[in-house]
């Protein structure tokens, strides 16, 4: 028990890289101070859960997939999708194995279970994480091109072109009309309709 201990502690500093590793794709469109791989994932996340209440799915089990879609990233860190077609890189879920070898099984089946069921795509619950995970860099680039950003509409294009759900699209629909931050006019004039 204290090894598995020490393994899933280990494992904690591990998933903390994610915090510390920038997502690299966004360098390609010029953005200087990215954001970070665990930014990323939580956003996904909440969206997930999101999309999956509204899709008929559970909230909980898509947000849970969200958070490790990316984990594999501390091992192989983010791979800007260019690259990809040059680079053979292990499987997400053979990283995962990897990571989960010596975790208190409860966790390493819950967390495998998670990143197997994202990776084959055929669960709802899976397909509301992966639309999150393209809805999430829609409105990342809409945020990075409020910025000044010129080099983000590929990420957009590819982005819209990816999502299932007619939730994730009718939000995407909605992210790309509306500015970042019109919600906050809305609160600040005391509306409360949003």
């Amino acid at each position: 028990m204290e090894e598995e201990t020490a393994r899933l502690a280990g494992l904690l500093y591990e998933i903390g890289l994610l915090k510390r590793y920038k997502r690299t794709g966004w360098l390609v469109a010029g953005v200087r101070d990215p954001e970070s791989i665990a930014d990323h994932s939580f956003r996904t996340a909440v969206i997930a859960s999101v999309i999956a209440a509204l899709e008929g799915g559970n909230p909980e089990r898509a947000a849970f997939m969200s958070l490790f879609h990316d984990s594999q990233e501390t091992r192989i860190t983010d791979i800007p999708y260019l690259a990809k077609r040059y680079l053979k890189a292990a499987s997400n879920e053979e990283v995962t194995a990897e990571q989960m070898r010596g975790i208190p099984s409860p966790i390493a089946d819950a967390i495998t279970g998670a990143v197997g069921e994202y990776e084959e795509k055929t669960s709802l619950d899976a397909q509301c994480a992966r639309d999150a995970d393209k809805l999430e860099c829609l409105i990342q680039a809409v945020e990075y091109r409020e910025q000044g950003h010129q080099n983000v509409q590929p990420w957009i294009d590819s982005s819209l072109a990816a999502l299932q759900t007619a939730t994730a699209k009718r939000l995407a629909d909605e992210a790309l009309r509306t500015g970042s931050l019109e919600w906050l006019g809305h609160v600040l004039n005391g509306d409360q309709t949003i």
